[in-house]
């Protein structure tokens, strides 16, 4: 047994399974593990995936959002205990792997066409 399938049979135990299928251009809310104090709470954050990164256990998305006027974007890995959930609320039609042209835009033209082919 080689070296990388060792690190693979390692790492397997620790992917969710749990994970729906996930694009770029999708509108998504993620459940994030919020320690205050010595209490545990699920901080949801929604927003929309402008980019995707490796595969595996090292999976991160991008998720932009547009609080009090300001974008702020936020990387999550996928995989982390950190997170409780992923849902994707809306499917959106990006015909590109990065959608970091998003930044530039305000207000009604950051809004993606919806795509109906893939199921949520």
């Amino acid at each position: 047994m080689n070296a990388q399938a060792i690190i693979r049979s390692i790492e397997a135990e620790y992917l969710k399974s749990d994970i729906p299928k996930i694009y770029v251009g999708d509108t998504v809310k993620v459940g994030v593990i919020i320690q205050e104090g010595g209490k545990e709470r699920i901080q949801p954050y929604e927003g929309t995936v402008i980019a995707m990164r490796n595969g595996g256990i090292g999976e991160t998305i991008t998720v932009r959002r547009i609080f009090q006027g300001v974008g702020v974007e936020r990387v999550f890995l996928v995989h982390s205990p950190r997170l409780a959930y992923i849902q994707a609320i809306r499917r959106g039609k990006a015909r590109r792997a990065k959608l970091y042209y998003l930044r530039d835009r305000v207000g009604k033209a950051t809004r993606l066409k919806q795509r109906f082919d893939r199921p949520l």
